[in-house]
Formats: C-alpha cells, sequence, structure tokens
C-alpha cells in the first residue's frame, strides 16, 4: 500500500492507495535552457511564422510588448525565465532603433495590477533602467478600439494595441486560454473575456476563448505588424523540507515519515501558510519559439504538451485532487470556496489532451475544508454567489446575479482601483468549473468544513478522505487515481 501526501489547504492529508490505485505525478523538469536571453534573440531572428523582429521593427518608432500575469504555473517563482524574456525582447527592440517601448499589462479580468506589484513583473535591473511606459490594462476602460466581430461578440482591444508601430507578446505557453493570442484576448473587454470559455485547455479545437483570440490576432494584424514570443517552462522545483515534491517517489516517502511533517501539521495555520509561501522555488525553460502569437504559442504549447505530460491509457472512475492554499490568479491568497472549486475542477481537471480524464458519470474529490472566507477587498466579489441559495443550481438565478453583480458600480469601482478582480471573474471561474462537472456523477468535498457552502454550489460534503473514497466505491469508482499536485500538468489520454 502507497502513501499519498496530499495539500489540503495548509494542512497534509495522507491517503492510503490500494494495489490497483494509480498515483499521477509529473515527469521531472528536462534539460533546461543555459541562457534563455540568447534562445529570445535567436527565436526573433529566425521566427516560425512571419518576418524576423529586425524587419518588424521601425527605427525611430514605437512598439508595445504584452505581457500577462505569471499566475500560471502553481507555484510561481520571484523571477524566472518569463522575466528574463521580457527584458530580452525589450533590450533587442532598444537595439534596433525603436524609441518608446510600452508594457501592456493584460490581466483579464483579474485583478489589476498595482504600481507597487507592477516591479515584480520584470527582473530588478530591468525595472530600474527602463525608460518606457508601462499600462495596466483596464477590460471597462471607454476608449477601447473595436477592431470587428467574430460571430456575434464584438472585439474591443486596449488602445495601446492599436495606436503603436509594432506588437510583440511575450508569454509562457501554458493553456490555450493563457500565453500567445490569448494575451490580445486579456487585452479586450469584459464581453469578449465573459464568452471565452474552454472544455479543455490543451485543445484548441473545444475552445471559444482560443477562437477570439485568434479572431483578435488577424484583425489586429491587418493594422499593424503582430509577432510573440513564446516560452515552454518545465514545472517549478521547490527546495526545502518537501525537496522533490511531487516528481520522486523516494522524496515522497521520506517527506511522509519525517518529523518536520508532524511539527508541520501541529502549528497554526499563519505559520504553516507562512512556511509554504517562503519555501524556495526554482523554474527553468526547456525551449523559446517566434512567431506570429497563434504559431509561436500553439507548438510551444504542444512541445510543453510532450514534456510535461502524463499519459492515462483508459478513462478513470475516480480522482483525488489535493487543493493548496493559494488562488490560481495574482495576488495569492487564500482561496474562497469558489477558487478551490476552480483549481480542481476549472484547472486540474480541463488540462487534458485526446479525452477527458474522467469516464461519463465519473467522481472527483476535492481535499479540501471548503471554508467561506473572503480576503477583502480582494475577494469580495465572490460572495456574490452566495447571496441566494438558488444560485449554483438554477440557471436563470446564476444569470440575474451575473447580471447584478456587473451593474454593481462600486464593484466596477474597485476593479478598476485595483483594489479586487472584476465581478464578472467569479462567474468565469464557477463556468470552467461547470465545463468539468456537467459530465460527472458526482463532485465530493473532502475534509469539507462548512457544508453549507459545498451543497450551495452543487458539491457533496464529506468529514474526511476516508468515507470520500467509500462513497465513491459505492457509486461504481474501482479505477481511483490520486494527483500529486501543484504544480499541475498536462494528463493525456493513450490513443483510442
Amino acid at each position: 500500500m502507497t502513501r499519498v501526501p496530499l495539500l489540503s489547504d495548509a494542512r497534509i492529508v495522507v491517503a492510503e492507495a490500494g494495489e490497483e490505485d494509480l498515483v499521477l505525478r509529473p515527469p521531472s523538469p528536462r534539460e533546461s535552457l543555459d541562457d534563455v536571453a540568447q534562445a529570445v534573440r535567436d527565436a526573433l531572428q529566425f521566427p516560425l511564422a512571419g518576418e524576423p523582429l529586425e524587419q518588424l521593427a521601425t527605427r525611430g518608432g514605437t512598439a508595445t510588448i504584452v505581457i500577462e500575469q505569471p499566475s500560471l504555473p502553481i507555484p510561481s517563482v520571484h523571477v524566472g525565465p518569463r522575466h528574463v524574456a521580457i527584458a530580452a525582447v525589450a533590450d533587442e527592440l532598444e537595439r534596433l532603433g525603436v524609441r518608446q517601448t510600452t508594457i501592456l499589462v493584460a490581466g483579464g479580468l483579474m485583478r489589476r495590477t498595482t504600481p507597487r506589484d507592477i516591479g515584480t513583473l520584470v527582473p530588478p535591473e530591468f525595472r530600474r533602467r527602463f525608460k518606457g511606459r508601462v499600462i495596466v490594462h483596464d477590460s471597462e476602460a471607454e476608449d477601447l478600439v473595436e477592431l470587428g466581430r467574430e460571430g456575434n461578440v464584438a472585439l474591443r482591444v486596449s488602445r495601446a494595441l492599436v495606436e503603436t508601430d509594432l506588437v510583440v507578446t511575450v508569454t509562457a505557453a501554458e493553456t490555450v486560454l493563457h500565453g500567445g493570442p490569448a494575451a490580445l484576448l486579456a487585452s479586450s473587454g469584459r464581453e469578449q473575456l465573459r464568452a471565452a470559455g474552454a472544455l479543455s485547455l490543451l485543445e484548441t479545437s473545444a475552445s471559444q476563448g482560443w477562437r477570439l483570440a485568434v479572431a483578435i490576432e488577424r484583425l489586429l494584424g491587418e493594422r499593424v505588424p503582430v509577432t510573440g514570443v513564446s516560452l515552454v517552462l518545465n514545472l517549478p522545483r521547490v527546495a526545502g523540507p518537501f525537496a522533490g515534491y511531487p516528481y520522486d517517489q523516494e522524496s515522497i516517502e521520506k517527506m511522509v515519515r519525517s518529523r518536520v511533517r508532524r511539527l508541520f501539521q501541529l502549528a497554526p495555520g499563519r505559520i504553516r501558510q507562512r512556511m509554504l509561501d517562503g519555501l524556495p522555488r526554482e523554474q527553468t525553460a526547456a525551449a523559446v519559439y517566434a512567431g506570429t502569437p497563434s504559431v509561436a504559442h500553439t507548438e510551444a504549447l504542444l512541445r510543453g504538451t510532450v514534456f510535461k505530460g502524463v499519459e492515462l491509457d483508459g478513462p478513470l472512475d475516480a480522482i483525488v485532487i489535493g487543493i493548496p492554499p493559494t488562488t490560481a490568479s495574482l495576488p495569492r491568497e487564500r482561496p474562497n470556496p469558489v477558487n478551490a472549486a476552480y483549481l480542481g475542477l476549472g484547472l486540474a481537471l480541463r488540462l487534458w489532451r485526446n479525452a477527458p480524464p474522467l469516464a461519463h458519470g465519473g467522481t472527483a474529490i476535492l481535499v479540501h475544508p471548503f471554508a467561506r472566507r473572503f480576503a477583502r477587498p480582494t475577494q469580495a466579489p465572490y460572495r456574490a454567489l452566495f447571496y441566494d441559495a438558488r444560485t449554483a443550481g438554477d440557471i436563470e438565478a446564476m444569470r440575474q446575479a451575473e447580471h447584478a453583480a456587473v451593474a454593481d458600480t462600486n464593484a466596477i469601482a474597485e476593479y478598476r482601483a485595483g483594489r479586487a478582480c472584476h465581478p464578472l471573474q467569479p462567474f468565469i471561474e464557477w463556468s470552467a468549473c461547470d465545463a468539468t462537472t456537467h459530465r460527472l456523477g458526482a463532485v465530493l468535498i473532502a475534509g469539507c468544513r462548512d457544508a453549507q457552502s459545498a451543497r450551495q454550489l452543487g458539491y457533496v460534503p464529506v468529514h474526511a478522505l476516508s468515507a470520500a473514497l467509500e462513497l465513491a466505491r459505492g457509486r461504481g469508482a474501482e479505477r481511483i487515481a490520486y494527483l500529486l499536485a501543484p504544480p499541475y500538468f498536462p494528463l493525456v489520454a493513450g490513443s483510442t
């Protein structure tokens, strides 16, 4: 019998996997690039599609570098390959004679990056010498420029993408909704962002968000040259008492037996949170591609799926996912129930390719206390999902709650001031969860301490993980898997 440590908020729950159960862990990171900056320069000189940067840049002109908030992967690092790539692109534009460079922080509907946090998106040395502008995108801005339409969706983007001589995206290829042309989508208005869903985060054919992003890229390219850099990031590694987790089985067994784990369990919640937040982290890049954003991003995403993915030889009946004490967006905070559900259902279980990992009617077990806590003021908009007990289970009630949230002028003002996420963000996360749950038989919350919050979201509260596993087996689950995460990684169904 294999002992499996799972994060449940700021605690560690040790499960005992049977002989027939699967333990899913990501492969160890592959070889990394020694010089990311040089790899970026080489990629810009020899792009996969489109012209080299030196032919696109206008001497004496302007350029806009589009970057995203580094919300993925989890956990994040203070300075990583993404930071180095941004500095390398800006330096290359300066070398080519670009007069003014603007960095556009495209955050979609997440909390707008504050002036205090902007410096964390680039290397410290680059921050001190950068002389250009930094603009944080506002999806509620009145001066968004309409590019055209895709179906019944009007495509409006930040003026900084249009009033320039060149647009360069610098992102990491994490999903079809994170990186590449999705950075341009994250520079659009709330209507486009609300329509940008996806059944799978790794397949373009199952993503309305990808289609909208590519449409923005195409229409924007008719006005200004557009190119991009996409990085293939290796999964992050942590040091300290959790070194080797979740890649190495020997390290996992050592952690389970460790006295440090026992002391960690006895520590107060705030101290456990600080210990987890303070763990040293390292992240490297495996490859860099350049070209039109959709082409470079697609190639990088495919390579990343091969490097980081785990292949399944068939669908699972049930899967157990530990939920860490962090949100999937910045700033990193203790998650509320919607955040916790999104990490398991909207992120981990949407990172699939070829076929969903769970069989139709399967069971997802999320290990988390599910306490209704909302960090103020950043998570205040999430309370809208709990005002009415009908909200999660009634489509009309959900629609009414969403319309009321958008009409809340105070909530919009808090978003524009950078104090909270957009009031639509909780509904986007809930829709992402629904993209997974609509084909499941049940979602069990193991270790739940707030049964009402779980039931209100349509889930089944269970006191302990052992009881949740018994419920899953009672529903006919024979093939049960334990997902060792974070970091979350691709699940690739074998050819069927």
